[in-house]
């Protein structure tokens, strides 16, 4: 059978998903043909190691009308037997048989402060009656969660039975622990990731001007590439004069190593996830996880973390305290964050996707 996988977001936050699916199909389907729809500039950068994965460039930008005209004919014209799309942008005309990766709802229900008021509300609008068609559309729904799995399901009307639930997984970083100087011999705790409303920081932050009256010299390090967003939460921690807290910015795959396996805790404050990955890869090395226990994130992550409602900052504070001060308490979430990681596989996320392929080929 030829398929065609749309890696247009290999390099972007979900693209590790992509990308891991990818390196793991290769080794597993020795009998179907792929094509994998790249970025122009992605060309270079992913090298297929199956002669049976071929790359092709599609210069069709995610969320434009060219999606929906150029994806359209770029895909017909090859004229294959499945497409799956591992996010919810595709062309809403395709008629062929696809099975889509349903994220979570996340975009559909938070608004972006960094983007156009009335623009984003309009886009947000289509990208509501997107998620609806293509999860009545496409033949095979991929979620990460059950949570997912029965919130689509409920928000498009439709059968939770489209759906298979699969897994992501988290990877060891292998690069050598790089120390970040400035924390070096300092108590923190951190989070990583996109500082979109979901996220969350806004209470985290709360939160840690509470934990600073019982540990003054404590540090609140958020990791990630600076953007609008951050710099509204660092114009704020100015503005009121709140100590301590370090905004990185970038940081190599050796310094987050190190900041996973040196800190205190590591927070995961969202209102929303479609599985909470960060966490997970926290825990795999060596970081005690306190989280919210919103949407998927106890489905993820087991009793391996202690939970806080993300919208009460004094529970957040609260919960956050003990793991900070009770040596035997990180320990145990260590030693329990570490078996939770194991449970999940990226080879097993490509054999159960292998699977929905086949099934829906075979109808």
């Amino acid at each position: 059978m030829r398929i065609v996988i749309d890696a247009r977001e290999l390099r972007t936050t979900t693209g590790r998903y992509v990308e891991r699916l990818l390196h793991y199909l290769q080794q597993l389907d020795t009998h179907n043909d792929y094509t994998v729809l790249l970025k122009p500039t992605d060309m270079s950068g992913w090298q297929p190691i199956s002669e049976r994965f071929t790359p092709l460039a599609c210069p069709h930008k995610e969320f434009t009308f060219a999606e929906q005209t150029g994806l359209l004919r770029q895909i017909n014209e090859l004229h294959p037997d499945l497409v799956h799309f591992p996010m919810v942008q595709q062309p809403v005309l395709y008629g062929g048989l696809v099975v889509t990766t349903m994220n979570d709802l996340t975009t559909t229900r938070f608004r972006n402060p960094s983007k156009n008021v009335v623009v984003f509300w309009l886009k947000q609008r289509v990208y509501v009656w997107v998620n609806k068609r293509v999860a009545r559309r496409s033949k095979a729904l991929i979620s990460y969660t059950h949570f997912v799995q029965q919130d689509v399901a409920a928000f498009a009307g439709i059968s939770p039975d489209k759906f298979t639930v699969v897994p992501l997984a988290a990877d060891a970083i292998l690069d050598s622990p790089e120390t970040v100087p400035e924390l070096s011999d300092t108590q923190y705790v951190m989070y990583t990731g996109k500082p979109m409303p979901h996220k969350n920081l806004g209470r985290l932050i709360d939160a840690f001007v509470l934990l600073q009256k019982v540990h003054p010299e404590l540090r609140l390090v958020l990791v990630g590439k600076k953007d609008g967003n951050y710099a509204r939460h660092e114009e704020r921690v100015r503005a009121e004069g709140i100590r301590n807290v370090v905004f990185t910015g970038f940081v190599s795959e050796g310094q987050l190593r190190w900041l996973y396996e040196n800190c205190a805790a590591y927070v995961v404050p969202s209102l929303s996830e479609g599985f909470g990955l960060p966490g997970l890869e926290a825990m795999m090395h060596g970081a005690p996880v306190v989280s919210s226990n919103a949407t998927c994130l106890p489905e993820v992550y087991g009793d391996a973390a202690i939970y806080f409602d993300p919208l009460d900052v004094a529970d957040m504070g609260t919960k956050i305290s003990p793991v900070i001060d009770n040596e035997a308490l990180r320990s145990n979430l260590i030693l329990r964050g570490s078996a939770q990681a194991k449970k999940y596989s990226w080879r097993r996320t490509a054999e159960q996707t292998l699977a929905v392929y086949e099934k829906a080929l075979k109808r």
